[in-house]
């Protein structure tokens, strides 16, 4: 599995289409050719389709974003009515690299219950559950109340994170 995080949507252009853009070498480097991509954009979705129109095996990439779903209603309800729940990507990626899928039937059926529980408590409570509302970084995942790591870096001087 890789994580990148995409600071500059530019650069999923061809370099003739914008000065950012990467060549095919770079892009299938970076996403290869084949993997499936799960793609989280906080925008319309239709935004990063058109950037990688034309890449190596482009049906491989599942863009989740901005669906204009829902109403008034929790932070964490409109992630999920949009489908861009930690629990909805997650899925996302099972389903689409199925020797996951076969190794993942707990995780699987633990993400579909947080979203039964999310689903029925926000109706109760109207709020989002305490572990979403009052989730944090931690150094140790094993440990939730140890304060949040220091970032590294600064940000604007990465196009990409790999990890």
């Amino acid at each position: 599995m890789r994580v990148v995080n995409v600071v500059d949507l530019m650069t999923l252009m061809y370099p003739d289409k914008h000065p950012h853009g990467m060549d095919e070498m770079s892009f299938n480097a970076l996403f290869t050719e084949n993997a499936p991509v799960i793609f989280a954009f906080h925008n319309n979705r239709w935004l990063i389709h058109t950037m990688i129109h034309g890449r190596s095996n482009e049906g491989r990439f599942h863009v989740h974003g901005y669906m204009d779903q829902g109403t008034t209603t929790t932070p964490f309800d409109m992630v999920v009515l949009n489908e861009m729940s930690r629990y909805q990507l997650a899925l996302d990626a099972l389903k689409h690299v199925p020797r996951l899928r076969m190794q993942a039937v707990d995780a699987i059926n633990l993400f579909g219950k947080k979203l039964t529980e999310h689903h029925d408590y926000i109706r109760q409570y109207l709020e989002d559950m305490p572990e979403i509302r009052n989730w944090q970084w931690t150094a140790d995942f094993s440990d939730s109340t140890a304060p949040a790591p220091m970032a590294k870096g600064h940000p604007s001087k990465a196009l990409f994170t790999d990890s």
